[in-house]
């Protein structure tokens, strides 16, 4: 296997190799229950890799090098929170997944009120590398009102927000944000009431979609990723996981081999 120098936070590591949550994680850090080559760090902004030593508790948290990786689809229902825990109380995809894959980490977030495709991986590394890629992300978006020309124009050349809070969650802290023009988009149906199109994207922004249609006066009203990356839910009920095929195993790993010299293998049984 490669040697991997891709690093990321602290927290996310933990969460990513234990059954903590990234809160619970950051509470860990905070109350300096974390150790790093023996020494405690309370800096949340910490950095690591997949080599590095990290105690919690005085109890490694263990990367285990010599199995494969496993990414799994799962067919996220509306209403599920796609955290490991949720504060609130509310429903998590990982109280709907079989408890096999509870230290499984998802590939980016889809809302509460959406859903779809979600990849969940056993490796950071890809977890990593497929969270920040530009793969294509195809979702069918229901909009409240028609698609006007500006709309059309905006998915063709882009859009550039100073003011992007419409459609983001009340308490996000994000506020512009800059649209790359869509891959492609498709109407399915377009009337003054409410309209229906399959995009694609190459991004994973906060919301984007949301905030996108929102800038429109349009909101979203239903949303469900169908796609990413060439994995579909290939008829996956709702609620539903399955591992992925041989030739969805052998794409992903072609991406990630693109990206990288050399690369640990998948484990492509089911």
């Amino acid at each position: 296997m490669a040697t991997k120098t891709n690093k990321i936070r602290l927290n996310k590591f933990i969460s990513h190799n234990s059954r903590f949550s990234r809160r619970e994680a950051d509470k860990l850090i905070e109350d300096g229950s974390v150790q790093i080559d023996g020494k405690t760090i309370t800096d949340m902004a910490t950095k690591v890799d997949s080599h590095t030593i990290v105690k919690v508790n005085g109890r490694t948290v263990k990367v285990d090098y010599s199995r494969a990786s496993t990414v799994i689809v799962y067919n996220k229902q509306k209403g599920e929170i796609v955290s490991k825990k949720d504060p609130q109380g509310r429903t998590t995809i990982f109280d709907t997944l079989p408890s096999k894959y509870s230290h499984y980490m998802p590939v980016g977030r889809l809302d509460y009120a959406s859903e779809g495709v979600i990849l969940l991986t056993d490796d950071v590394v890809i977890a990593n590398e497929l969270m920040h890629s530009k793969l294509e992300r195809v979702y069918k978006v229901k909009i409240a009102g028609p698609i006007s020309t500006n709309m059309e124009l905006a998915m063709k050349n882009g859009l550039n927000l100073v003011d992007a809070t419409a459609g983001g969650h009340k308490d996000s802290k994000i506020t512009a944000m800059d649209f790359a023009p869509f891959n492609g988009y498709n109407i399915q149906k377009n009337t003054h009431n409410f309209s229906i199109l399959k995009v694609s994207i190459s991004e994973g922004k906060n919301r984007e979609l949301r905030r996108f249609f929102a800038y429109f006066d349009t909101p979203v009203k239903d949303l469900k990723r169908i796609d990413f990356g060439g994995i579909t839910l290939n008829a996956l009920p709702s609620g539903k996981c399955r591992y992925l095929d041989r030739k969805e195993y052998t794409n992903l790993r072609g991406f990630i081999a693109s990206m990288q010299k050399e690369y640990g293998k998948f484990d492509e049984s089911s």
